[in-house]
């Protein structure tokens, strides 16, 4: 039985806003031991929503699509936040609002994140390969799994 409380919090999901980037930016540095730049999220604005909780940004997600095909490209809520359902609240509405035309979805995730990696698996990604060392650490580099979710039309 999980312990984890869910996302039943009074909470809103909206398009990022060039006014929560000094936010989101604190957000990634204490979530990634390599965050994004600014430029990124600035860069990545209209493929990003944010979540609220009390009228406060605690987390993101990044997600564009070209085509058939969608890629995961960033999403955290900050560690303050984390544990609440969150980060599945906002991964669920990305997924639920792809575009029509999406029918597989991509993302790499580090290979020690098992939370991220469970929470991915409960949306039915399913691991298609590894990029070795993807990813900075503190002792070096880290391999990313790289995950898949086929979208089927009924």
């Amino acid at each position: 039985m999980s312990t984890e409380r869910t996302a039943d919090l009074p909470h809103s999901i909206r398009p990022m806003m060039a006014a929560d980037l000094q936010q989101v930016c604190a957000i990634e540095s204490a979530c990634s031991a390599s965050p994004w730049s600014r430029k990124q999220f600035e860069l990545s604005l209209s493929d990003s929503k944010v979540i609220e909780l009390d009228n406060h940004v605690v987390g993101f997600g990044i997600l564009s699509s070209v085509l058939d095909q969608a890629e995961l490209h960033n999403i955290a809520v900050h560690p303050d936040s984390q544990g609440m359902g969150l980060g599945a609240a906002i991964l669920d509405y990305l997924l639920d609002h792809l575009a029509e035309q999406v029918r597989s979805i991509y993302l790499e995730v580090r290979l020690s994140n098992f939370r991220a990696i469970r929470l991915y698996q409960e949306r039915g990604f399913a691991q298609v390969g590894e990029r070795r060392d993807y990813y900075k650490t503190e002792l070096g580099r880290e391999d990313a799994l790289l995950m898949c979710r086929q979208i089927t039309t009924d």
